[in-house]
């Protein structure tokens, strides 16, 4: 199986990096402290087509393979994992639901303007008191003649104040709990929608999540996204890529990690030589380049199967399990080299574990990833 990426993805790669080193990294310390969303950023990613990776070229997006679309993500991370994660958003669960379970009217409607970015927007399933539990869902749609009404609240939700088009997951059966979920679009000006508080974050600062409320929200049939009932159903699926992008990220911060890392075991110097000259030193670095290697490897196997259009649920949950924990420990581990400077704002470092933590509960929490891959581990024991 060769996991070697093909000219097209190298050149892409070496496109996204340049930009990264240019336009990111010079910036990413003053978004996270201002917890700003670098708009004009966005806009300049938008004419890269990165607004529309998972979009077809009919509706004017890039239509990028899942590996070409995790390098994204990687490289975008390796400069500003709040950066990463806007797109990954975006990208990965809202435009990819429209893509695979819309109709082809939603798509005309809603698609060009997405993979353009003159519009951004989220995907909703996450409730102040429904995570991941599912079947705990407040939030519900009731018909009414040919419309809907839509309550409740959603908690959680990247790109809460700046997207103005939102996948939201529904309660429309109670009875049949998470299989008696739909999806709908929305629009920011649907009249009693809106955003609710901006969360402050311990890391990923720069990307908006914040509340949607939904009262009495009146929207015809025709925003209903799929087959009724079908929500969450749909989502299981939408989650499995949405987990190799999160891997992705968690291994663009543990490079990063590593790359600051060698930078600056070449300059600080301790008991009279460099710290690179230090055999336990040599050993973390080791370590970090070892882990991050296997994660990365794991991502391109789960995103390999993905594109090629074979069943992947399995491997999805282990690349985003072993990702998202391998980037904690190795953060941590760029950190520890850095001593106090490590523990300071003056390095990235420290950034870098702020939002490594997130990898770990973002697209279903470890012990979530557990679950799965015991599943389908058990599935067809007797």
């Amino acid at each position: 199986m060769n996991f070697n990426l093909t000219e097209e993805q190298l050149l892409l790669q070496q496109t996204i990096r340049d930009f990264v080193i240019k336009e990111v990294i010079p910036h990413a310390k003053e978004w996270d402290e201002k917890e700003e969303v670098p708009l004009n950023t966005l806009k300049k990613l938008s004419e890269l087509g990165l607004m529309g990776m998972t979009i077809d070229s009919k509706y004017g997006g890039a239509a990028l393979d899942t590996v070409s679309i995790a390098t994204v993500i990687e490289e975008l991370a390796r400069g500003d994992g709040s950066l990463a994660l806007t797109i990954a958003a975006h990208n990965g669960l809202l435009c990819g639901h429209i893509s695979i379970f819309g109709s082809e009217d939603q798509k005309k409607k809603y698609l060009p303007d997405l993979a353009s970015g003159k519009k951004l927007g989220g995907w909703a399933l996450t409730e102040p008191g429904s995570g991941s539990d599912a079947s705990a869902m407040k939030t519900t749609a009731k018909k009414n003649g040919n419309d809907w009404i839509i309550n409740g609240t959603k908690m959680f939700i990247s790109n809460s104040t700046i997207g103005e088009v939102f996948v939201v997951l529904t309660v429309t059966d109670p009875a049949k709990k998470q299989k008696g979920i739909t999806a709908f679009i929305l629009e920011k000006g649907d009249n009693g929608f809106k955003s609710g508080k901006k969360l402050e974050k311990m890391g990923m600062r720069s990307s908006d999540t914040g509340e949607l409320i939904l009262e009495d929200v009146k929207i015809p049939d025709s925003r209903r996204l799929g087959e009724l009932n079908q929500g969450f159903i749909n989502t299981l699926m939408m989650l499995d890529k949405g987990r190799i992008g999160i891997g992705a990220l968690a291994v663009g911060l543990a490079q990063a990690a590593l790359d600051e890392s060698l930078k600056y075991v070449n300059q600080r110097e301790t008991f009279g030589k460099l710290l690179k000259e230090h055999e336990v030193i040599r050993f973390m670095l080791a370590d970090m380049k070892t882990e991050i290697e296997a994660a990365r490897l794991l991502i391109y196997r789960a995103a390999s199967l993905a594109s090629e259009g074979k069943p992947f649920t399995l491997e999805a949950s282990v690349a985003k399990l072993f990702a998202s924990e391998m980037a904690m420990r190795v953060c941590n581990k760029g950190i520890q080299i850095h001593g106090g400077y490590g523990y300071s704002r003056e390095f990235p470092v420290e950034r870098y574990l702020r939002d490594a933590k997130l990898c770990e509960i973002g697209e279903g929490t470890s012990e979530v990833q557990r679950m799965v891959i015991a599943r389908e581990l058990l599935k067809f024991i007797s």
